[in-house]
């Protein structure tokens, strides 16, 4: 069976050749449609944004992930479970450089091979991650925050001394609303709740204009509101950008979730909506229980 990228490939040469076709009937006035898509920028004219494929990494002797097959859509909110060990950090570690697989294929987008790249290199192509315990800089206030995280060259000392264009204070002020931190901007990061720093650093990462945001247990530690929250935040995002949520809480999956993915043994064990998972032998039998 032709993998997904071969298959791709495929459907992207027929449109191009029917794109041909139709520039050629009309005088060329729709050739501008049919250019090829510049290398190193990311394309997602099938529909997928994220394509794991045949993936397997060892440690020490134990394969944390074997044989891997995931692809994500372009706006989807993918939510990952499953047991302790099942390689869904490990996952993240692939997609984001950090790891490198022993072998299989990853590709953000059909044109970029994610395994030709630095970790920093995948970050400034649109890849952002977040750990599980928030990373904020504790004696900047909220806006400096965001601020040093926005795109561009800069440091701690500039984000506090440079005065903010009139562009990117509105994006800025956009990102505020979006994370519900509009009233704390001028706080101090380190004054913050836990959940409102897990808020600001996933603001920090929009700053940086990611197409996939991976982020690891977003809720881990928080109260039942800013959960609720945190689930109305990321609902705002699905379509905006594409997400990969790693996360226990199935309340907070069955909130959120386009489609859950089960990991087990560093493998794709089910998927579907989280009712389907939930019915699936093999999953009650090695994560949920009976």
């Amino acid at each position: 069976m032709k993998d997904l990228l071969e298959q791709g490939a495929e459907r992207y040469e027929a449109h191009q050749a029917r794109l041909a076709q139709t520039a050629s009937a009309s005088g060329d006035r729709s050739a501008s449609y049919g250019r090829i898509h510049a290398a190193g920028t990311l394309d997602t004219t099938h529909g997928r944004i994220l394509y794991l494929e045949d993936v397997s990494v060892s440690f020490d002797g134990f394969r944390a992930i074997n044989q891997l097959n995931l692809d994500i859509g372009v706006g989807e909110l993918r939510c990952i479970i499953g047991p302790n060990g099942a390689g869904k950090t490990t996952m993240m570690d692939i997609i984001t450089g950090k790891t490198r697989p022993d072998t299989g294929r990853v590709f953000f987008g059909s044109t970029i091979d994610l395994l030709q790249h630095k970790e920093s290199e995948i970050a400034n192509m649109g890849i952002g991650r977040k750990f599980q315990k928030p990373t904020v800089f504790e004696m900047l206030t909220v806006s400096e925050n965001l601020a040093l995280a926005a795109k561009g060259p800069k440091s701690p000392w500039a984000a506090v001394t440079h005065r903010l264009t009139p562009a990117l204070q509105e994006r800025l002020d956009a990102q505020l609303d979006t994370i519900h931190l509009q009233n704390h901007r001028h706080r101090l990061a380190g004054e913050l709740s836990h959940g409102q720093k897990q808020w600001l650093e996933i603001g920090m990462l929009l700053m940086q204009e990611p197409s996939l945001l991976l982020l690891d247990e977003p809720v881990a530690g928080m109260t039942d509101h800013e959960t609720e929250r945190t689930a109305e935040l990321l609902l705002t995002l699905k379509g905006k950008h594409s997400l990969m949520v790693v996360e226990h809480d199935m309340g907070f999956v069955k909130a959120i979730a386009d489609v859950v993915t089960v990991l087990a043994e560093g493998r794709v064990l089910a998927q579907g909506s989280l009712d389907e998972v939930q019915a699936n032998e093999q999953v009650i039998e090695v994560y949920l229980g009976r």
